[in-house]
């Protein structure tokens, strides 16, 4: 069952690749929707009733086998990428009307469902090994989708960026296959008589892993495609930057400290430090440059980079409550950010407007979507009550907790962060709702329509609703990456 839901958004998708034209524009958009529900309902499914079972649809080699299995912090992205894809495909079916090449577009996106979800079950560092590079070939495409050379730059910087850092993740993968107790995922890791007997090459092993999955996770100094990859259709930004290649990136660096390497080994060492330290200024870093940003996208996509490395930081504390802290954030990221993006989009499509001063003024024709944008600002600053404050206050506690230098740096750099995020995210707002239109005067509304709204809606009310009970989604959180559940 594991096993289908990977493989049918797969196939399905090569199989519009195939027919190309021939499917008519209607068809096409009922095919991808279904199939999308239908997987994340397979989902569903394994999530309820097929945790612990491992799947092994084929062998790479008689000793290589690609394996398939939801375990407690594989079922929280899981879940993640089963809930917001579906949300992410009807968006889509209204924005690419304004884009063109939809059959193109869409089969890549229903096989990048597959391949997302082949990362986020991946029973062993090889299975995730092999999706993860095949989530840089499936989104390749996307990223240069038209013909425009920004789009072409941003597909070549993308590709650059991704097989580098593949390059250095494969030296780490293949330690732990040649060095470890065998590949497959076990909290604790497989690594601990190799660190005994070679603890150097581990550490660096170890580093090469964080730094080539890092590059997907937007790691300084390996985050400048991110940015870059702004350009592409906001469907496609939207996945980017929420779900499908940053999540898979800072969900393998999860992967490979605590289940392949181990935490125990690595705790204390320069390898954890290095850690500590990139993430903590990637979280400045991508903060002050966001302040910075006038585009709008690019704003929200520095605001990534900086958001990413909080779940790296979390999960370079290397404890468990680090580990839930990181859990969390991905968990509650994903949902303000894919909101902010959607809401970027329908501006853009709309309004044709891309830049943060030409928003003045905008509720006024676009209400809906300017309370969507200011639900998810509001909530990614950090506000009390909401899951962004949630998830940012468990990180800072997680590094408190530690008792160490390294883990008081990361404090600062989620203060510093905090007061940032609240000016490059509530500036665009309060000039939203404060500041007079321009030029869109003898407009009445130009509020995308239901195809865009509906995801709006979902996503705003699951944001609130995270807030108003994240307790119980936290002892949920815990007790999954403690391996109760």
């Amino acid at each position: 069952m594991l096993s289908l839901a990977v493989f049918l958004p797969i196939v399905c998708g090569l199989m519009l690749l195939l027919l190309g034209r021939s499917v008519g524009h209607r068809m096409r958009q009922v095919l991808v929707e279904t199939v999308t529900v239908v997987t994340s309902l397979l989902v569903l499914f394994c999530l309820l009733n097929r945790r612990g079972t491992v799947y092994t649809p084929f062998y790479l080699l008689p000793s290589l086998p690609i394996r398939f299995a939801i375990d407690g912090v594989g079922s929280v992205f899981t879940a993640i990428v089963a809930f917001l894809w579906p949300l992410a495909a009807l968006y889509g079916f209204e924005y690419m009307e304004h884009e063109g090449g939809e059959n193109h577009f869409f089969a890549l996106y229903t096989i990048t469902y597959g391949v997302t979800l082949g990362i986020s079950t991946a029973a062993n560092i090889l299975t995730l090994y092999f999706f993860y590079e095949f989530l840089t070939l499936s989104t390749l495409p996307l990223v240069m989708h038209g013909t425009e050379k920004p789009s072409e730059h941003a597909g070549y910087t993308y590709m650059l960026y991704s097989f580098f850092g593949a390059a250095l993740a494969f030296i780490g993968v293949m330690l732990v296959l040649s060095y470890g107790d065998g590949g497959a995922f076990t909290m604790g890791g497989v690594m601990t008589q190799a660190a005994a007997e070679h603890p150097t090459m581990v550490q660096l092993g170890y580093l090469c892993a964080f730094l080539g999955f890092g590059v997907k996770a937007a790691v300084f100094p390996f985050h400048a495609w991110l940015p870059e990859a702004s350009v592409a259709p906001t469907p496609v930004t939207a996945l980017l930057h929420a779900v499908a290649v940053v999540k898979s990136g800072v969900f393998a660096i999860i992967r490979v400290t605590y289940f392949s390497f181990g935490a125990q080994v690595l705790r204390g060492t320069m390898a954890q430090n290095i850690a500590l330290l990139l993430a903590s200024a990637t979280i400045v870093y991508g903060s002050t440059m966001a302040v910075k940003e006038h585009h709008f996208k690019r704003r929200l996509a520095y605001s990534t980079v900086s958001n990413l490395s909080y779940i790296v930081l979390a999960a370079s504390l290397m404890t468990q409550s680090g580990l839930t802290a990181s859990l969390a954030h991905m968990l509650f990221h994903a949902l303000i950010k894919i909101t902010l993006f959607f809401c970027a989009g329908a501006v853009m499509v709309k309004t044709g407007r891309t830049q943060i001063e030409d928003l003045r003024g905008l509720s006024k024709v676009m209400p809906f979507t300017c309370a969507t944008y200011t639900i998810g600002a509001i909530s990614l600053m950090g506000t009390p009550l909401l899951p962004g404050f949630v998830s940012k206050w468990l990180i800072g506690s997680a590094a408190i907790e530690t008792g160490t230098a390294m883990g008081m740096v990361g404090v600062a750099a989620i203060l510093i962060s905090a007061v940032l995020t609240a000016i490059y995210l509530m500036g665009p707002a309060l000039s939203m709702y404060f500041r007079p239109l321009e030029g869109m005067e003898k407009v009445v509304s130009c509020d995308p329509g239901m195809r865009m709204k509906l995801p709006f809606a979902v996503l705003a009310a699951a944001i609130v609703l995270c807030g108003l009970f994240s307790d119980p989604i936290i002892t949920l959180l815990a007790n999954l990456s403690a391996g109760v559940m």
